[in-house]
C-alpha cells in the first residue's frame, strides 16, 4: 500500500506487520543490483521510486512465500504499475473521488475509466455504489473485458439479526469499504474451498437487471474471523484520535472533497464524543498540508 507514513517499510508487510530493517536492507539490494547489472546501457536508467518498491514487493512476496498479496494501485489503475498482475483472485473498486486529475483526468467518468483497467478477464470484480455516470463506464469496462463486476450491498445487509458490526476504523464511509473487503475475502475464501458464503449468480449478458446497471452480490453470514478483522483493522493517520497529555490530536489523510467531507463528519462526532474541560476553555487549532494539484482553497472552505 501506499504512501507510508513514518517509515518506507509500511509498503511492503506480512501478516500486517511491516517487513523488517535487514528483510528490507536485504531485498532492496539484490533487486536493485540485478537491474543494475541488466540494464539498457543505452537507456540506462532504474525504475522510479514506486516502481522500484512495486518490483520489490513482488519479489518480496515470492521469496517469503506468502499465501495471499494484497496490492493497492498506485494511481489510477489502467497504467499502474501494479497493473502487471495477469490473472488476479479477485479486483476491488472502491468509492471514486476526484484526485491525481492531472493524471487521470478531470472527470469522475474518465477517472473511472482509469480504475477499471484493473479488471480482468473471468476475474470476478466488486465495486460500492457509485454515482450512476460512473458506475456506466465501470460496467462497460467490465463488459468489454469478460470480467464479472458486482455492486457490493450495503453493510446492513450483513447485519442479519442483532448483530452489529463493528469496525476498527472510524466514519460512515468506512462501512462502504467494510462491505468491499468482505466480499473480496469471501472470493478468496470459496477458492480455497469455503462454500457456505453465498454463492454468486452467473448473469447473461447483455441483461439489465430490473433498472441495475451492475447486479448486486449477495450478503452473507460473516465467519467469526471476519468480524474480528473488521473490529480489529487499525489505519494509522485516518481519523485516528491521538490524546497527548492536554492535547488531543485528530490525524486524517483526507485529500479529495469527498473525504474531507467524510473527515469533517467525523471530526465532528469524535470531537463531540470527547469530555470537556472543567474550566470551559477549549482552543481549536487546524494544521492542513496539502501537496501536488490539489485545488487546497476548496479543500480548506470545507474545513472551515
Amino acid at each position: 500500500s501506499s504512501p507510508h507514513l513514518v517509515q518506507v517499510r509500511e509498503r511492503i508487510r506480512i501478516n500486517g506487520q511491516p517487513i523488517s530493517k535487514e528483510l528490507f536492507s536485504k531485498y532492496f539490494w539484490l533487486v536493485y543490483n540485478r537491474l543494475e547489472e541488466t540494464k539498457d546501457p543505452v537507456h540506462a536508467s532504474m525504475p522510479a521510486y514506486f516502481r522500484f518498491l512495486t518490483i520489490m514487493a513482488f519479489h518480496v512476496f515470492l521469496q517469503e512465500k506468502v499465501d495471499l498479496a494484497v496490492v493497492e494501485v498506485g494511481i489510477g489503475g489502467a497504467y499502474d504499475c501494479t497493473n502487471i498482475i495477469r490473472a488476479p483472485v479477485v479486483c476491488g473498486v472502491s468509492s471514486l473521488g476526484i484526485d491525481h486529475t492531472s493524471i487521470l483526468g478531470d472527470t469522475m467518468e474518465k477517472i473511472a475509466w482509469q480504475k477499471g483497467g484493473i479488471f480482468k478477464p473471468g476475474v470476478p470484480a466488486f465495486t460500492v455504489a457509485q454515482p450512476e455516470g460512473p458506475l456506466e463506464v465501470l460496467r462497460d469496462r467490465a463488459q468489454e473485458r469478460e470480467c464479472p463486476l458486482y455492486l457490493c450491498p450495503e453493510l446492513d445487509a450483513f447485519e442479519g439479526g442483532h448483530q452489529v458490526l463493528e469496525l476498527g476504523l472510524a466514519g460512515a464511509h468506512q462501512r462502504s469499504n467494510a462491505a468491499l473487503a468482505l466480499q473480496l475475502a469471501r472470493t478468496w475464501l470459496q477458492l480455497r474451498g469455503c462454500w457456505d458464503l453465498g454463492e454468486l449468480k452467473e448473469v447473461p449478458s447483455g441483461t439489465e437487471l430490473a433498472g441495475r446497471l451492475v447486479p448486486l452480490a449477495p450478503a452473507f453470514r460473516p465467519t467469526d474471523a471476519m468480524i474480528q478483522g473488521l473490529r480489529d483493522t487499525e489505519w494509522l493517520g485516518r481519523t485516528q484520535v491521538l490524546p497527548h497529555g492536554p492535547v488531543t490530536w485528530y490525524l486524517d489523510g483526507a485529500h479529495t472533497t469527498n473525504s474531507i467531507q467524510a473527515c469533517v463528519r467525523w471530526f465532528r462526532q469524535a470531537a463531540l464524543n470527547q469530555d470537556k474541560p472543567h474550566d470551559g476553555s477549549e482552543v481549536r487549532v487546524l494544521l492542513f498540508n496539502a501537496t501536488g494539484d490539489r485545488d487546497t482553497a476548496a479543500l480548506l472552505k470545507l474545513l472551515l
